[in-house]
This record gives structure tokens, C-alpha cells and sequence, in this order.
């Protein structure tokens, strides 16, 4: 089943900054283990994904560094920050807050 990608396009950040809270990783990376995660649902590209990993880190919330890999290949890889944490702590708070008010006005009916 497909998603609108209206609503996968508010939670994005905190997908993200949930996956480098786990582990720091470069933006390929991200992409497959959130495909594998959901199951195919999202299924970002690299057009969609930088821009998102690039305003994080203008707010300080992921920093970047480069690793150098196999073959000579560099990678960059992001790290979630202490003001990352705090944005993403922030953006928990209020899913919770979002869905549990949806579920409420929606009903059980939807899992059907």
C-alpha cells in the first residue's frame, strides 16, 4: 500500500534524526536501512534526503565528517548532536501528542 506523501512529509526529520540516534551513518545508508525498516514505505532519494540532512545540520542538530572506505571511497557520515537529541526529544513528544489525538477522532475502524 502506498503512503501520501503528505503525511510521511512531517515526520521525515524525526525518522532521520531517530536512525542517527542509533548509530551515526552516511546518507546511502540512511536510505536503505529506512526502506528495509519500513518495509518499502519510505523510500526516500537522494534529492530528498540531502536537503533534510543539510538544514539539520544548519541547525546544529547532525554533524558531518568523512571516513575514508573501501577502495579509497570517502563516505560522509552524519552524527546526531546534544541540540539534535533535544529537537528530536521535542519532535517524540509531539507525535505522540499528534497521533494519539488521531486515533482518538479516527477510531479503531482504520486498522481494520
Amino acid at each position: 500500500m502506498k503512503v501520501d506523501k503528505e503525511l510521511m512529509r512531517g515526520s521525515t526529520t524525526m525518522i532521520i534524526l531517530s536512525l542517527l540516534n542509533e548509530e551515526d551513518m552516511y546518507g546511502y545508508q540512511i536510505i536503505s536501512k529506512l526502506k528495509k525498516l519500513s518495509d518499502s514505505i519510505f523510500n526516500l532519494k537522494e534529492g530528498t534526503l540531502y536537503p533534510i540532512l543539510h538544514g539539520l545540520e544548519n541547525k546544529g542538530c547532525i554533524i558531518s565528517y568523512w571516513v575514508d572506505g573501501e577502495a579509497g571511497r570517502r563516505r560522509k557520515y552524519y552524527r546526531i548532536t546534544e541540540e539534535g537529541l533535544k529537537f528530536l526529544k521535542g519532535k517524540q513528544k509531539e507525535w505522540k501528542l499528534y497521533t494519539e489525538v488521531v486515533n482518538k477522532i479516527v477510531g479503531d475502524f482504520c486498522y481494520e
